[in-house]
C-alpha cells in the first residue's frame, strides 16, 4: 500500500448515492495508473452518509476493484461503537485496510486517544491506518501516541498525516521506524514527504488528475528527483483552487465539468460559488482539462 492512493468522492444524484458513478470513477482510477483508492475518508463525505450508506459505498469499492489494487475503507467516527461496526464490515466484505480518523468534536488528550485505538486494533484483525487531522478533528495525535500504538498493536501499520507541521512528521517516522507507513495528507506535502520516505499519499487532486498524481510517486521510485521535483510544482495551481472550499465541493464541482459525476453535495455543504467555479475553470483550463487557452511550459498561450 505503497503510492498515490486515492481518497475518492461519493458521488450522489438526487440525494442517493450513485454506484454506477462510483464504480466509473474506480475504473478510471484504476486505467489511470493510480496505486490504491479509499472511501468514505473525508473526501468521501462520511459524515453525511448514514452507516448503511457507508457499507453500501465501501462493498461497492470492494467488488469493483476486485482485488486489481488495495481499496481502504474510511471506518471512522466521533461514536466508537459505530467505528468498530464499520470497521469490522470493511474486514468481512475484503477491504485491505481501515483508514480511523481521530475522533472529531470531543477532543479527547492523548491517553484517551491511544485507549480508542487500541480497542478497535484489539478488536478487529484489520491492517490500520491512523487518520491525524487536526483541522477537522480538533485533536493532535501526538507522535509519541502514534509510536505508542505502532509498538503495541501489530495492526496498526500506518497513519496518514494531514499535519502540515513537517517536524511532527519527521518524529513520527523517526521513532515509529522506517516499516511504518506514513502518508502525507496534505496535497502541497505529498513530494516534500515522500522525500523525507513517506510510503506515499492520500491527494484528493487525484480524483482530477489521476494520471499525474501517480507519476509524482512513480518518478520518486524511480530515482528521477528533478522530474518529480517539477511535477510537483505544476500540480500546485490546482492543488491550491481545488480547496478554495470546503473539500469536497471543488472537486465535486470539477468531476462535473468533467463529465465524471454529478457535482451534488450533502448539507451542510453547498455548491460552489459562482466565483469559485470561474476559478476552477480557468486553472483547469489551464491544464488542458476544459477546452479554451491553456497556459504551455514557457508561459505563452496556445489555442486548443
Amino acid at each position: 500500500m505503497r503510492g498515490s492512493l486515492v481518497p475518492l468522492v461519493t458521488p450522489f444524484r438526487d440525494s442517493r448515492v450513485d454506484e454506477r458513478a462510483l464504480a466509473d470513477l474506480i475504473e478510471w482510477q484504476i486505467e489511470s495508473g493510480s496505486h490504491g483508492i479509499g472511501v468514505t475518508g473525508s473526501t468521501g463525505e462520511p459524515v453525511a452518509l448514514s452507516l448503511e450508506e457507508r457499507e453500501q459505498v465501501i462493498e461497492l469499492a470492494v467488488r469493483t476493484a476486485r482485488r486489481r489494487v488495495p481499496v481502504i475503507a474510511g471506518t471512522g467516527s466521533a461514536h466508537a461503537g459505530e467505528t468498530l461496526r464499520l470497521t469490522r464490515f470493511a474486514k468481512r466484505v475484503g477491504a485491505d485496510a481501515a483508514l480511523i480518523v481521530v475522533p472529531y468534536y470531543s477532543r479527547p488528550g492523548q491517553e484517551g486517544l491511544y485507549r480508542y485505538f487500541r480497542s478497535v486494533a484489539d478488536e478487529v484483525d484489520i491492517p490500520i491506518i491512523l487518520y491525524n487531522i487536526p483541522g477537522r478533528a480538533a485533536a493532535n495525535l501526538e507522535p509519541d501516541t502514534t509510536a505508542r500504538l505502532a509498538r503495541d498493536c501489530r495492526n496498526v501499520i500506518g497513519v496518514k498525516e494531514s499535519n502540515k507541521d513537517l517536524e511532527h512528521v519527521c518524529r513520527v517516522m523517526h521513532r515509529c521506524g522506517r516499516e511504518f507507513l506514513v502518508y502525507s495528507g496534505i496535497e502541497l506535502l505529498c513530494f516534500p514527504i515522500l522525500a523525507l520516505g513517506g510510503a506515499g499519499y492520500v491527494s484528493a487532486t487525484g480524483n482530477v488528475m489521476p494520471r499525474e498524481v501517480a507519476r509524482l510517486y512513480d518518478l520518486v521510485a524511480s530515482g528521477k528527483w528533478e522530474e518529480a521535483r517539477e511535477l510537483h510544482y505544476h500540480l500546485l495551481p490546482m492543488n491550491d483552487v481545488l480547496f478554495i472550499e470546503t473539500n469536497p465541493v471543488p472537486v465535486k464541482t470539477a468531476l462535473g465539468l468533467l463529465g465524471r459525476c454529478s457535482p451534488e453535495v450533502r448539507p451542510p455543504l453547498a455548491p460552489l460559488a459562482p466565483e469559485g467555479e470561474a476559478s476552477l475553470r480557468r486553472v483547469m483550463t489551464s491544464y488542458g482539462l476544459l477546452p479554451g487557452v491553456e497556459v504551455g511550459p514557457a508561459g505563452a498561450p496556445s489555442r486548443r
